[in-house]
């Protein structure tokens, strides 16, 4: 069926088979759309790939830092085995739980032999690239099954989907947020639930999508069910597809069913983890208040699309990255004008599909305000739901700016409606047609999207490639670089990613950039990498502001306490630092070393410390 339109035959999920002439035109069709989807996939994160082993995306080093670490730990984890949602490597002595971080389990599986012979680097880059293409081929399917038989229409919508300014914004970094296939994959399988005599297949299918899917993208998962969710009930209580949803209802229990039980069996431990393992916490490090849209920034356009380059971009997000709407007055009043014709001109079915539509999307706006309205830069006090929800499990997760992606999915479906109807042969025209296919032109060209901004960062130094550390720390030791890794410096962690691609004898660290508890244990709130300790922030501020402190006998038995807790045996000093913005001042963190730990030793392109935990560095 089409959740355009109510269905009355179970049958019409099973059209007659096509003659050979459409299966070609169709595949050709498909081909086409994977290739303009790859291209521009490419095109956005061409900066990567003219030089992967040393671009990384601008303004956000930390979170590139962090998911080539987890797929490395892929590779850790099939040649030494270990726990995928518990990683002892990182934050020393405490680990680090990946199940309550965005760890993408299964493609540090998938893609471990990629990263094994070209290195994490070029792992990111691809399934950056993988990411964006295949969401945008992903939904174009979805709208060429549920929505539309033009598939010229599901293109356009398809690709507005995948490239939408929201989800440009999260290819800045992030793997997790830019799997926008999980949500057209997942809801397919959702919609097929109510097919007679599979609900065994379609159920199994759909649990191991979404143990799949929740090791890709919790959050986004998360957001797909709730809105499948909303838009399944608004839809069933429809007056014209009530009767359709009642006699499909035994066959969707039972193939949920099944889905609860196939998932429950691939997340039992995963869960377990993610909710009362070691090293979890409550709620996030991040200001919910502060990661809120604002309700103008839907109405404006995003700093990596033309509109911006010509000096139409407004700056109403927390960051680059959390550019979630942004999709331009043009579009909103696009999608409006769109929906009212559409309603106009809808049958009772239709109607209750464009109602279920209206409802996610009013609710995942509201939402995606936060706890209190944001309006052109300024908090107001004025309260919103969200404010109701902000303690709930899951919700206290959430960043609710991030509900704001859902509008991407139902802006797409409208789209997709319109444009079916712009382009139907059949349909008898209409005065408000040329204008409308203008309007597309007028919305949409301005939201095409530029390349990602990128950066160089320090190279890998040799101490670490030619494996020249290991004379310096035992079996099961901890090294460090300096400063210390965290989200703004975070090189310290792409070495020891590195190092677990090419397998052999690994390293721990401390700190490490993560999600964690504040202090420790279950009931803790979250926060950014482990808790600062003095010897963490001496580094770090010489690092980030050039500051060299006077170091004195008190910072001395501060560092021998820190070290001993860490269990350092070595730290190391590169001959550059990456920062959020660039270089840091690595002079001053040569300073502040020698003035804390002594003169150093010169191996390879690197500055070496010994350190034994217990003893005080300066009396060796």
């Amino acid at each position: 069926m089409f959740v355009a339109t109510p269905a009355t035959d179970a049958a019409e999920d099973r059209p007659a088979p096509p003659d050979t002439v459409t299966v070609v035109r169709r595949l050709r069709s498909h081909l086409l759309v994977a290739v303009i989807a790859l291209a521009l996939a490419v095109y956005l994160v061409q900066g990567l790939w003219q030089q992967p082993y040393h671009h990384v995306i601008a303004g956000n080093v930390g979170d590139q830092a962090f998911f080539e670490w987890v797929l490395a730990y892929g590779v850790h984890l099939l040649r030494d085995g270990g726990d995928p949602f518990f990683a002892t490597v990182m934050n020393a002595p405490n680990g680090v739980n990946l199940a309550a971080n965005t760890s993408i389990t299964a493609y540090a599986i998938l893609f471990a032999p990629l990263t094994i012979l070209a290195g994490p680097q070029v792992t990111f880059a691809t399934v950056l690239t993988l990411n964006m293409a295949g969401s945008a081929f992903a939904w174009y399917l979805f709208f060429d099954r549920w929505v539309t038989r033009n598939r010229l229409a599901a293109a356009v919508a398809g690709l507005f989907c995948g490239f939408a300014p929201g989800f440009v914004a999260h290819a800045n970094a992030h793997l997790n947020w830019t799997a926008g296939w999980v949500a057209p994959v997942v809801l397919w399988w959702l919609f097929k639930l109510r097919e007679p005599g599979r609900w065994l297949r379609n159920g199994a299918v759909l649990g191991v999508l979404l143990g799949v899917s929740f090791t890709v993208a919790a959050e986004g998962l998360f957001f797909t069910a709730l809105a499948g969710g909303v838009f399944l009930v608004v839809w069933s209580l429809s007056r014209a597809t009530r009767a359709e949803a009642r006699a499909a209802l035994p066959t969707v229990l039972k193939g949920l069913g099944v889905t609860a039980l196939v998932a429950g069996a691939l997340l039992a431990y995963p869960l377990h983890m993610h909710f009362s393992g070691p090293q979890t916490f409550a709620g996030t490090g991040f200001n919910q208040r502060h990661y809120a849209e604002d309700l103008a920034a839907y109405f404006s356009f995003s700093d990596r699309t033309i509109a911006a380059r010509a000096g139409l971009g407004a700056n109403y997000a927390a960051n680059p990255t959390e550019q979630t709407s942004f999709f331009g007055l043009p579009l909103m009043l696009l999608v409006i004008a769109s929906f009212v014709l559409l309603w106009r001109r809808a049958d009772p079915g239709r109607r209750a599909t464009l109602r279920a539509l209206a409802v996610v999307g009013g609710v995942f706006l509201v939402l995606s305000l936060g706890p209190r309205l944001h309006l052109f830069g300024t908090e107001t006090p004025i309260p919103l739901p969200y404010a109701l929800l902000a303690h709930l499990p899951l919700f206290d997760s959430a960043l609710p700016l991030r509900f704001a992606l859902v509008l991407v999915g139902v802006f797409g479906t409208i789209l997709a409606f319109t444009a079916d109807r712009l382009l139907d042969r059949d349909e008898v025209p209409h005065p408000a047609h040329a204008p409308f296919a203008a309007a597309f032109a007028f919305a949409l060209v301005p939201l095409f999207p530029l390349p990602l901004l990128w950066s160089e960062r320090a190279p890998e130094p040799k101490f670490i490639a030619d494996g020249t550390w290991q004379r310096y720390v035992p079996e099961g030791g901890t090294l460090s670089a300096l400063p210390f890794a965290i989200n703004v410096a975070a090189d310290g962690q792409r070495w020891q990613a590195y190092t677990m691609a090419r397998g052999g004898r690994q390293f721990r660290i401390p700190d490490g950039y993560f999600l964690g508890p504040d202090v420790g244990g279950a009931d803790e709130k979250g926060r950014i990498g482990a808790p600062a300790r003095r010897t963490d922030w001496l580094f770090l501020r010489a690092a980030l502001y050039g500051y060299v402190p006077v170091v004195d006998n008190w910072d001395r038995a501060q560092a021998r306490a820190d070290f001993q807790y860490w269990g350092v045996d070595a730290v190391f000093l590169p001959d550059e630092i990456t920062g959020p913005d660039g270089m840091l001042y690595r002079s001053a963190v040569e300073k502040s070393a020698t003035e804390l730990l002594g003169p150093p030793e010169r191996v390879d392109d690197v500055l070496v410390w010994r350190i034994r935990p217990g003893v005080d560095p300066i009396d060796r």
